[in-house]
């Protein structure tokens, strides 16, 4: 791992409100497609976190040095405790707000990648039937999103 320079707030300029990371952001939001219905993993946020209490992907803030996939499958790790070896990128939604970018890397994943209990950051981690994502109660960027990545997921399932 490289070093680490891209944590920090940002006032956004085009929805005024302050988003974390220098660099941006990124969150990989992880597709299983081995089931009967697909489903996805989703994080509640410690409450101390920034949306704390609420659900969302695991993700966080861009060192300078990092790409999007690479950012978010380190969070993913770092976070919930996936193993990076069992992701395949399928797709990236980018979520330009001019000075601050947040960009979603859709993956699949066969079976449960998850390796261990992750860090402090999460409460809890479920894999969620993709048609009942919107009826959790998500953290605000996941929520607004959540719309046009819905169309992008189901075009990478089989």
């Amino acid at each position: 791992m490289g070093f680490r320079d891209g944590d920090g707030w940002v006032l956004c300029q085009r929805c005024s409100s302050r988003h974390w990371g220098l660099y941006g952001a990124a969150g990989l939001l992880m597709v299983r497609s081995d089931l009967d219905v697909p489903h996805v993993l989703l994080q509640l946020r410690a409450v101390w976190t920034h949306g704390g209490g609420t659900w969302s992907i695991p993700g966080g803030a861009l060192d300078s040095h990092e790409d999007p996939v690479t950012a978010a499958v380190r969070e993913a790790w770092e976070e919930v405790g996936i193993d990076p070896k069992g992701v395949a990128v399928k797709d990236v939604h980018h979520d330009d707000h001019l000075n601050w970018s947040y960009y979603t890397v859709i993956a699949h994943v066969d079976g449960d990648v998850i390796t261990d209990e992750g860090n402090y950051e999460s409460e809890a981690i479920e894999w969620v039937p993709i048609d009942a994502v919107d009826s959790y109660p998500l953290h605000s960027g996941l929520r607004n999103s959540w719309p046009d990545l819905l169309p992008k997921v189901a075009a990478t399932l089989p």
